[in-house]
């Protein structure tokens, strides 16, 4: 009987320590290192499938419809553009609108313009990880606690279920980008249009 004891506990103390070992294992492999490049190549991947140019980058209309504008991609509105006069009535009647390259838009919350996303400092160049993963997370401007809320047409509501790892690679394409001084407008409250 002694003996079967010994044998029965020795064989649960092997069986643990295989457990503890492949569950240190599988730890392991999870936590593997992602490299700064593959997350600059995961992020321009995501960037271009999400369709961030779409409301960042102004466009000019070309043979083949709205190009983007290269040397002023990821910049938002054009800050020496005039702020366009929209149909309120339109917008009264249950309407959105958007400007002609998309980088501003019209609706119930007023006029918002597309943020600077270049790795300016006009844009995100001064912003941390931390920041930016708030931003899409909470729906915060600039990523602070005391910025104000995200303005329609941006949707970060969709965007807040990335992982962390596809945030993070978001971010760090967009810190590759070229950098484009452009200081966005404030939003315009729909009793100031």
């Amino acid at each position: 009987m002694k003996k079967s004891i010994l044998v029965l506990t020795a064989i649960a103390g092997a069986v643990s320590v295989a457990l503890i070992a492949c569950e240190a294992g599988a730890k392991e492999e999870n936590q593997t290192e992602i490299t700064q490049d593959s997350l600059v190549k995961r992020g321009s991947y995501l960037v271009n499938a999400m369709g961030c140019d779409d409301c960042h980058s102004p466009k000019a209309f070309g043979p083949k419809g709205p190009e983007i504008v290269a040397d002023l991609r990821f910049s938002g509105y054009p800050s020496n553009r005039p702020i366009q006069k929209a149909d309120l009535n339109v917008v009264r009647d249950g309407w959105a609108l958007f400007g002609h390259d998309l980088t501003s838009s019209v609706g119930p919350w007023g006029m918002s313009f597309a943020a600077n996303i270049s790795s300016d400092e006009t844009g995100i160049g001064n912003w941390s990880e931390a920041q930016f993963i708030k931003a899409i997370r909470n729906g915060k401007s600039k990523g602070l606690d005391e910025g104000r809320e995200l303005l329609p047409p941006m949707p970060w509501i969709n965007y807040r279920n990335l992982s962390d790892t596809d945030l993070r690679a978001i971010f760090a394409f967009l810190k590759t980008s070229k950098p484009v001084h452009n200081v966005v407008p404030a939003p315009i409250s729909l009793n100031d249009l």
